[in-house]
């Protein structure tokens, strides 16, 4: 006769994740009308029924290894229809919330990030001080000598943030930051593919299945798949998502432009489109296009995202918690300083320490954001991306 295998519980994580908002979970009866419901759910692991009954039991490493969370794009379709209240919408965002936390590296950046209610003073405010004593070691938070020869006008500004905040200073602060979130990003996402794989055979190769589930994650499909719910949030991910990729490419081509005359960056400029452009570049200029429609995506992508949660009596909308509070208010701060960091450079008479005051504080919360990504909310880039691409190397088994 085949032994039984043990399953082990975990209290601690339960009572966890109890306090993160799945105190739901404890009335569900499983009846199945949650799963049955569900137009995405494979059917060979349909979610949510057992991630809840997982929950209610405690087991932590079933869970941590189950890729179902990640596949739900939480249309709340099973909240409206559960006739115990138990709002499994809500339970699955408490599940996710809580793999990002177990998963962390290192753990107790998790824990800071999870239990956020509480820390977020810290979080905030330290990167904003890190730049203000900073500065106030390497400039005596003053004009420096700008490295260029241009004079402010109407198409490139009233006056240059590099004249306050030098260029090397922000790769030296900004790259080690991108090298951290690379590391903790990297080991998070070992960690979670090996755990998926313990609970599921996989056939083929990751970098196959990657190609797939970028042109799903591009288009946002999946959530077009969910009849309810989920339409009313997919444009605010999508214009957010596609406002931060053109934010992005901008800021590389600005630096393109800013060293023009040293390679590999000179290289571009045997190209038509980047002839004659030097640094600063002018509001005119095909890049600030690029960025400035990105501001606008941002803005309206962060509105609908943030107009969509004050609907708090929708069950379709779900409830928000204290993890989703933080992530969308740092998004918010990102975009609102960013837009008003341009805006000010460009209204005559503005005193430049009032722009330069802004820039500090937007300079701050990106570095929050960075800080923060494989912690917060941020990190369901890495964890759905993983997740769909086993779900399409999943093999199914007897």
């Amino acid at each position: 006769m085949a032994s039984i295998p043990v399953i082990q519980s975990s209290s601690d994580f339960r009572e966890a994740f109890f306090d993160r908002g799945g105190e739901n979970a404890s009335r569900c009866y499983q009846c199945a009308t949650c799963s049955s419901v569900c137009e995405l759910a494979p059917a060979n692991a349909p979610f949510p029924r057992r991630q809840i009954l997982w929950a209610q039991w405690g087991l932590e490493d079933r869970l941590m290894g189950d890729a179902g969370a990640w596949l739900c794009h939480q249309c709340n379709d099973c909240s409206v229809r559960c006739p115990r209240e138990v709002n499994p919408g809500d339970i699955m965002a408490s599940i996710r919330a809580m793999m990002v936390e177990k998963m962390a590296f290192p753990r107790f950046l998790g824990s800071m990030v999870g239990n956020v209610r509480k820390t977020w003073p810290l979080l905030v405010i330290t990167p904003i001080v890190f730049w203000v004593v900073l500065l106030g070691l390497t400039t005596g938070l003053g004009p420096v000598h700008p490295h260029h020869d241009l004079q402010p006008s109407a198409t490139l500004g009233q006056f240059f943030y590099d004249q306050y905040v030098p260029h090397s200073l922000i790769y030296i602060v900004n790259f080690a930051a991108v090298g951290w979130v690379a590391l903790a990003l990297f080991m998070q996402g070992k960690k979670f593919w090996t755990a998926l794989g313990t609970q599921q055979k996989r056939q083929g190769k990751l970098i196959g299945a990657l190609a797939g589930v970028f042109a799903a994650i591009a288009l946002h499909s999946k959530f077009s798949a969910c009849e309810r719910g989920v339409p009313k949030r997919r444009w605010g991910h999508f214009l957010v998502m596609w406002g931060f990729v053109g934010a992005a490419v901008a800021s590389g081509f600005a630096v393109v432009f800013l060293y023009a005359d040293t390679p590999p960056f000179s290289w571009f400029f045997a190209l038509p489109f980047f002839k004659d452009i030097g640094y600063p570049v002018p509001i005119s200029h095909w890049n600030k296009w690029l960025a400035n429609i990105s501001a606008v995506a941002l803005v309206l992508g962060g509105f609908l995202l943030w107009f969509n949660r004050r609907k708090t009596t929708d069950k379709l909308v779900g409830a928000t918690t204290a993890f989703d509070r933080f992530f969308l208010w740092v998004v918010l701060a990102v975009i609102g300083t960013g837009v008003f960091t341009e805006v000010f450079r460009f209204i005559p008479g503005v005193n430049p320490m009032v722009g330069f005051a802004i820039y500090i504080i937007h300079l701050g919360v990106v570095l929050c954001l960075f800080l923060t990504l494989p912690y917060s909310k941020f990190a369901h880039i890495l964890y759905r991306t993983l997740a769909m691409a086993h779900e399409r190397l999943t093999v199914e088994t007897d």
